[in-house]
């Protein structure tokens, strides 16, 4: 059959996940309908229409590919020819040794090349409940998000609940309205990154007695409060910050308001406590809350969060605020090449799958596409390699969570790529310091010779 003549692959869903998978298989010469349904049907969370719409914060996290394992998936994606890193790297702002976007003209520039490309249909609609079943190919990306009637259709199919979980959402500030006779700009340890100056953050401090007053006040301040089914666990690596303050007085300033790495240049020493806020479009005119996600309620939020020096006459472009995610118990539900074991016609791709972050959002996209255009083309599918960052995280949720796996309760939760996923080292005489980097240079090896076997450098 000539590429000509193929039936295109249907992917629901135009967020991260979605344009990535539908961008590798219209580049393997396979067409594709994509499927968004905003700004029809809107979402609890989005505010726009837009294709590749951020809707929480505007990093991709870490950008060092030698030590750390999410720097190590950008750059296999960007091996792989990943649009989402493509955008993302045209898009950065500065952020110490992270890679942050402005997030409107990354969303602009996902959503021009998804358009751009001709062997890609972009359709505007909601596909409420299963998909027809004429379409014998499709990928089911529609985030922590899906629509309801597509989520009772999953899970009736599959006999088994999703599992749920809050996100929570950093508040914005407008950066004229910070203090920096009270505030610098500093990044820890002065560690220079993807278009920064080692001087990306802006730093205020608190000195105990700050800390302590702004600890009470988080711990009393009225919270939004949720009804018996949206009592869900929250995923560890992105809680509440008051959340935090409830488990002890010290639990912040051992997280994200650490002030290790950081000098206030008015005393010369290490405060007590720190709030970093990071630039969040390229302007530089809206600055982030770094790990300030909050259910707190709106007016709460204002009056506790101008408790902070420097932000006492704070202006807020986006208050904080949760919104419900559910996610697949993928261990038990899909296959080795995400498909659906109940309903093989259908992939699932993104944060519904069981990653959290939008890279690993993103890279379960790329494969989920790469696999149903080589499926489209008759091609052998072949998964990337476990000592991969992209084969890792594949195999922690198609079968590497050993919990989901065993009898018992269930407990497959959202995760982040990490070293601990890949298959350890062979050589043992690999000292501490030197793992990472061994780990890294070994899945980039492994990764380019698995994009150099037959059909797959097509494709990438």
């Amino acid at each position: 059959m000539s590429k000509s003549t193929l039936s295109p692959v249907h992917v629901i869903g135009g967020g991260l996940a979605g344009c990535e998978a539908s961008w590798q298989i219209a580049r393997a010469g396979v067409p594709v309908v994509l499927h968004e349904m905003r700004p029809v049907r809107g979402t609890e969370a989005h505010v726009t229409g837009k294709l590749a719409e951020l809707v929480c914060s505007n990093s991709f996290r870490s950008d060092d590919a030698r030590n750390n394992a999410v720097g190590l998936l950008h750059e296999e994606m960007r091996r792989c020819g990943s649009a989402i890193l493509a955008a993302a790297d045209a898009h950065k702002v500065p952020a110490g040794g992270a890679l942050a976007v402005d997030r409107e003209g990354f969303a602009d520039a996902v959503g021009a090349r998804v358009a751009a490309e001709p062997l890609i249909r972009i359709e505007r609609s909601e596909v409420a409940g299963l998909p027809p079943q004429d379409w014998d190919s499709v990928i089911v990306a529609t985030g922590p998000l899906t629509s309801p009637a597509l989520a009772e259709a999953v899970r009736g199919l599959t006999g088994a609940d999703s599992l749920a979980f809050f996100d929570a959402i950093a508040p914005i500030v407008h950066k004229e309205s910070i203090d920096l006779s009270k505030a610098w700009f500093q990044s820890r340890y002065d560690k220079v990154g993807p278009e920064g100056d080692g001087a990306d953050y802006i730093n205020c401090p608190l000195d105990q007695q700050q800390y302590e007053a702004f600890l009470d006040a988080l711990l009393a301040g009225e919270k939004t409060q949720f009804k018996d089914w949206e009592k869900t666990p929250y995923f560890e690596g992105c809680l509440p910050v008051e959340v935090m303050a409830e488990r002890g007085r010290d639990t912040l300033r051992y997280g994200p308001m650490k002030p290790v790495g950081l000098t206030d240049p008015r005393t010369g020493k290490r405060p007590h406590a720190v709030v970093q806020l990071r630039q969040d479009n390229a302007l530089g005119t809206l600055y982030n809350l770094v790990g300030f996600q909050t259910k707190l309620k709106y007016g709460e939020q204002a009056r506790i969060l101008r408790m902070i020096p420097g932000l006492e006459n704070a202006e807020f472009a986006r208050l904080g605020g949760l919104h419900r995610n559910t996610y697949l118990d993928s261990p038990r539900l899909l296959d080795g090449t995400l498909r659906l074991k109940a309903m093989p016609r259908l992939r699932f791709a993104g944060q519904v799958t069981g990653v959290e972050g939008y890279v690993e959002s993103a890279a379960i996209g790329l494969l989920a596409g790469r696999f149903a255009a080589a499926e489209r083309l008759g091609r052998a599918i072949t998964p990337p390699p476990p000592t991969t960052a992209l084969g890792a995280l594949l195999a922690h949720i198609t079968g590497g969570h050993i919990g989901s796996i065993e009898p018992g309760p269930r407990s497959f939760q959202p995760m982040n790529v990490n070293f601990g996923l890949f298959p350890p080292l062979d050589d043992k005489r690999i000292k501490k310091g030197d793992r990472k980097p061994a780990l890294s240079a070994r899945a980039l090896a492994d990764l380019d010779a698995w994009l150099g076997r037959p059909g797959a450098a097509d494709a990438a």
